[in-house]
């Protein structure tokens, strides 16, 4: 008799089709979408202000439609949430991804109407998984088990009954299809309470009732650690394995992972555990990694976004000028802009990337394009900082939590510098030689860093802080940004989130 695993192996793989169709021929579907996305525009006030009509050129389109951030698109994203139909998207708007985010700390509000769940968020994560399931067929026990999924919370909007708002991990489960629910831990009442500190207890206590099937995790690292500490406190375990003995594969997001390696093979200690990196946010999902020995994550390409790119070099003038995916390059960094079945129209994300290959599309995220360090003309990237962090946490066998950086600014007779705030898991065998082979590799993998720390007369050595366990914790909390896809912010050209971060950690807890 076949189990069920067997006997669901192959509905559940067959999304892979569209992957592989997508490697083949991303821009056909680009232009699908472009086509599509035109049609139901035109249909919208948004589009009809700006005279979107079906068929109209690329060249029209990037004339007619200015490219914006958030700030500049809220005022349509505010009257959706007020009960206003056909504003960005066709229809009324009934879910917003409420994300603090991390350029400024005043909400946003995203608009993720039915299509947006079904072709962006829904569709992403049902290729992901099909590819999961393809790569390891006859070593995985993933369809008969459960994966814990951490997420937000929702609650009715502030502006009315008509919608409700929340973190995009609790708005993706209280929409997942029934299907894919019978697969996930623990139970939706427990997953969307609001209070992190009432629920990550309530999730240790849920999981550890049914350990024996548990196989994964979907989450973010930095709340993920915070779940693992939970479930070792309470068994009095070495690591995860010894709570969840079938544990195989850790899907995850957000943040980048560099920084967390060496604290996860703590928690998970076995090489058969299995990383598999995912690029979503509120707006979209983006990518996936969808080759074991590559970081590389494939464009999702066919997945309700039309994606346009501006040089990060031009971004940096001001000079707004974005080209379609055809025309990219490999290994220029871009800032992203996208238009999607949510109603976001050439929207600015604010991230960036790099192509490391075109055949098919595939990206690694190299920062944000207001999250990096250009105090001193420096130009570093919240990549170049994770690789020079790994490095300098690999050389004196220390682990990091969580960090951020700032400048210190020229004033006379000091040097600037960056300010690495850094809450150790491990701390350095070693902290001088720590921030040595931080700022050596800092000078390996960026040219302009190197160029401002020759002979120490732009740019000095950078001060390692070293902060209280739970820091980032109590700052997160503080602000009314714990669980969910929060997270601390890596870079900054402004001392405003170190300054509250070192009084916080100077007071007692």
């Amino acid at each position: 008799m076949k189990s069920i695993a067997s006997l669901l192996y192959p509905i559940v793989r067959i999304p892979h089709k569209r992957i592989e169709a997508l490697r083949r021929d991303p821009i056909h579907k680009q232009h699908k979408w472009y086509t599509y996305l035109l049609e139901r525009g035109s249909q919208t006030r948004y589009g009809k202000a700006l005279g979107l009509k079906p068929g109209m050129s690329y060249t029209s389109f990037q004339r007619q439609v200015p490219i914006v951030s958030y700030e500049e698109l809220y005022s349509w994203i505010e009257r959706s949430l007020k009960g206003e139909a056909d504003i960005l998207w066709p229809g009324i708007v009934r879910w917003f991804a409420k994300s603090s985010g991390t350029t400024n700390d005043r909400s946003k509000f995203i608009p993720v109407p039915p299509e947006s769940f079904r072709y962006t968020h829904f569709r992403g994560a049902k290729d992901m998984f099909a590819t999961y399931l393809t790569l390891y067929k006859n070593q995985t026990h993933l369809l008969e088990g459960k994966i814990i999924s951490i997420g937000g919370s929702h609650a009715i909007s502030p502006l009315g009954p008509h919608a409700r708002c929340g973190d995009l991990s609790a708005l993706l489960l209280a929409n997942m299809p029934a299907f894919y629910r019978l697969f996930r831990a623990p139970s939706l009442d427990i997953a969307l309470l609001p209070s992190w500190e009432e629920k990550v207890p309530r999730m240790a206590e849920a999981l550890l009732s049914e350990k024996q099937n548990i196989v994964g995790l979907a989450g973010v690292p930095t709340w993920t650690v915070v779940l693992f500490d939970e479930l070792l406190r309470r068994t009095g375990a070495a690591h995860v394995l010894e709570v969840f003995p079938l544990f195989e594969v850790f899907f995850h997001g957000a943040v980048s992972f560099t920084p967390y390696e060496k604290l996860f093979y703590r928690y998970l200690p076995s090489p058969a555990v299995r990383y598999m990196e995912i690029y979503n946010a509120s707006e979209g999902f983006f990518a996936f990694q969808d080759e074991p020995a590559q970081r590389d994550l494939l464009l999702m390409a066919d997945h309700g976004i039309f994606y346009e790119f501006i040089p990060f070099s031009a971004w940096e003038r001001g000079q707004w000028e974005a080209i379609p995916l055809e025309q990219v390059q490999l290994h220029e960094v871009y800032a992203l802009v996208i238009t999607t079945v949510g109603g976001l129209w050439r929207y600015l994300i604010g991230d960036t990337v790099r192509f490391v290959s075109l055949r098919p599309y595939r990206i690694r995220i190299a920062g944000r394009t207001r999250h990096y360090i250009n105090a001193f003309g420096e130009e570093v990237m919240v990549e170049n900082a994770e690789v020079a962090l790994q490095a300098a946490c690999s050389a004196t066998s220390a682990s990091v939590r969580d960090f951020t950086v700032a400048p210190i600014y020229l004033a006379e007779g000091y040097r600037g510098a960056h300010q690495w705030l850094i809450e150790f898991i491990q701390p350095p065998s070693n902290l001088d030689r720590f921030a040595e082979v931080l700022d050596q590799t800092l000078r390996q993998v960026n040219s302009d860093y190197d160029a401002k720390r020759e002979g120490n007369l732009a740019l000095g050595p950078p001060h390692i802080t070293s902060l209280p366990e739970g820091t980032f914790y109590r700052w997160l909390h503080k602000k009314g940004r714990l669980g969910g896809q929060n997270k601390v912010p890596r870079l900054s050209n402004d001392r405003t989130y170190a300054e509250e971060i070192l009084a916080l950690a100077a007071t007692p807890s």
